[in-house]
């Protein structure tokens, strides 16, 4: 049989299958999401997470050494305060839990680089991420808020601010706050499109941020809709986002690719708790391969256009891609 184009010719060897690779991989890239609580001496495992832990300031030293030990170098942190109140203020308090983190890392790891997640729903009493007027969420009063919180983690060392609420303005409020007091070389990472999504289940079982009734749905996104997406990311890049969101991952791969190709900023994708928790699940039955699925779902999301992964699989990536499993 005369075959002119075979396109299995650049399929015959792992080293030509790794030299046509249209997707690459980076360390550089990884951001590991970790936990940090109020108390003393506490590794503190997350039922719904195996593998995934709540750590006290003194123990925290333990897992930034780790990551630095196979190449990831940026984490994300979330608090995990002792006292809630309504309008949470130990999400902006220069003695918060995340404040105290970010000082503490910054003094053992200069080299790693800290975001700081923005959110007031870890520090309300009610568990929703702003202040409340009656049963909703008000969302100018929030604003204030949640540029304090932005401030208050950067002023502590944090080197991006990442807003997580899905207030409407808050990346103007922000980045007003932020310039206003000298911060205008410090990034925001905006979770642009975030979606109201059953994948965030084990997350609010980890940072007990579970809203004490109703839900977040008139906050964050439907997740039947695609053209909302690009609105609310072209809305955050207008009021000065450096780098937009899509959350969760695995199932918005469409969304990351039409934001990828209609913005002009980095692209960044959360493969979240529940995705984690499903890998955990389905491996320890035997069902699944967990190495290769991870490493199949992180592809999945780089060629979909993803620039930043924040994953809590980022060890064993950065792992996978030192073996030349993926990359």
């Amino acid at each position: 049989m005369e075959l002119i184009k075979r396109p299995r010719r650049l399929r015959g060897t792992e080293h030509l299958r790794r030299m046509v690779r249209e997707t690459r991989m980076d360390k550089s890239s990884l951001v590991y999401p970790m936990f940090v609580t109020e108390g003393s001496c506490i590794k503190e495992e997350i039922p719904s997470m195996p593998g995934q832990y709540r750590y006290s300031l003194d123990r925290m030293e333990e897992e930034l050494a780790r990551l630095c030990e196979v190449g990831v170098s940026s984490v994300m942190i979330f608090g995990i305060p002792v006292q809630k109140d309504e309008v949470g203020s130990g999400a902006y308090a220069q003695d918060g839990i995340v404040q105290r983190a970010f000082r503490k890392a910054k003094e053992l790891f200069p080299q790693i680089y800290l975001i700081g997640d923005v959110c007031l729903c870890e520090y309300t009493s009610h568990g929703h991420c702003g202040v409340l007027c009656g049963q909703e969420v008000d969302n100018d009063k929030t604003l204030e808020l949640l540029a304090k919180t932005a401030l208050s983690q950067v002023q502590a060392g944090a080197d991006m601010v990442a807003p997580s609420d899905m207030m409407d303005g808050r990346i103007l409020a922000i980045r007003k706050t932020l310039d206003e007091h000298g911060f205008e070389h410090v990034p925001i990472m905006s979770y642009a499109v975030k979606f109201a999504s059953a994948f965030y289940g084990p997350f609010r079982d980890a940072a007990g941020s579970a809203p004490a009734f109703g839900d977040r749905k008139s906050y964050q996104m439907d997740y039947h809709n695609r053209r909302e997406a690009w609105k609310e990311a072209a809305l955050d890049v207008e009021e000065g986002a450096d780098i937009v969101m899509v959350k969760p991952a695995m199932a918005y791969g469409d969304l990351i690719r039409e934001v990828k190709d209609r913005t002009n900023v980095p692209v960044a994708a959360y493969s979240v708790s529940g995705e984690y928790a499903m890998v955990k699940a389905a491996a320890q039955a035997g069902f699944i391969d967990e190495t290769s699925v991870i490493c199949e779902m992180a592809a999945g999301a780089y060629r979909a256009g993803t620039d930043i992964y924040i994953t809590y699989f980022a060890k064993e990536l950065a792992k996978c891609m030192d073996e030349g499993r993926i990359g």
